[in-house]
């Protein structure tokens, strides 16, 4: 099958071909075979997950949130489960220069509803001072807890950029499951739309048709040289993708104060 058009006046450069609906339909019942595929191995991947050992650890260990310091077990909120994200912290940087793949990913976690209603909590966990955390969360308008987990040992501690996920039996406390880097992203339900439509991401990585948009680049290094940027990650006031002293992780555009008139520069900051 193809979805090539016959009238080649109809091709507009840099989109998908023009075709009839029943091509279109054709195509697309075509894929869904595979998204099927997709979504079944996804549901024996997490069957498989929650087959996992665990590992048992001292739930009574200090951790300092805005209550002050309280043992770990409290972040459960008497429930059985809780999963927490731990956003990577540069100390001494200002507010743009905190981790821009961090702050998106908490920033898609604002309400958790849905898991309270399945017996989980939620919370953010960060190795920054809480002093400075505080002040970023509120600049930030956070409304997820979080927690400074300086100097705790893992599993609390450790493993900045990560999602993990816990477990409380009693007084006891187990860590089940935990994940970084590309597993982060079923917290940032952004990327799933983004991943359906025709231009994607917009990341150097994706495999896209010949004549697409190009991903912007910057010359700022990014693990230690010149990198496709993402757009979602950092732009300057007017949304354009930048890695430099007018740019800010994108959520932040949109705080309270989150103006050009503020310092921009990333003070040597970055990962």
């Amino acid at each position: 099958m193809t979805t090539t058009p016959g009238d080649p006046a109809t091709t507009l450069p840099g989109r998908p071909p023009v075709v009839d609906a029943a091509t279109w339909q054709a195509a697309r019942d075509e894929l869904l075979i595979r998204e099927k595929a997709h979504t079944h191995e996804g549901d024996a991947i997490a069957a498989a997950r929650r087959r996992l050992p665990m590992v048992e650890f001292d739930g009574t260990v200090e951790v300092v949130g805005r209550e002050g310091s309280v043992p770990f077990l409290d972040l459960f909120q008497g429930r059985d489960e809780l999963v927490v994200y731990k956003h990577m912290w540069h100390d001494g940087a200002p507010h743009q220069g905190q981790c821009e793949g961090c702050t998106t990913t908490a920033w898609h976690m604002k309400d958790a509803v849905y898991l309270n209603a399945r017996g989980v909590s939620f919370a953010v966990l960060t190795t920054g001072r809480w002093e400075e955390v505080a002040a970023y969360v509120e600049f930030m308008g956070y409304t997820q807890p979080w927690y400074s987990v300086r100097d705790v040992a893992a599993p609390v501690g450790t493993d900045m950029g990560h999602i993990a996920c816990f477990l409380r039996d009693g007084d006891r406390t187990f860590l089940t499951y935990s994940t970084t880097g590309r597993g982060n992203e079923p917290v940032n339900g952004s990327l799933g739309l983004l991943d359906m439509t025709p231009y994607g991401r917009r990341e150097g990585w994706e495999d896209n048709p010949e004549g697409w948009p190009e991903t912007p680049r910057t010359d700022a290094p990014i693990g230690g040289h010149g990198s496709p940027i993402c757009w979602y990650w950092r732009t300057d006031a007017d949304g354009n993708a930048t890695w430099g002293p007018t740019s800010r992780p994108v959520p932040q555009w949109t705080r309270p104060g989150a103006t050009p008139v503020e310092t921009l520069g990333r003070n040597g900051h970055h990962h």
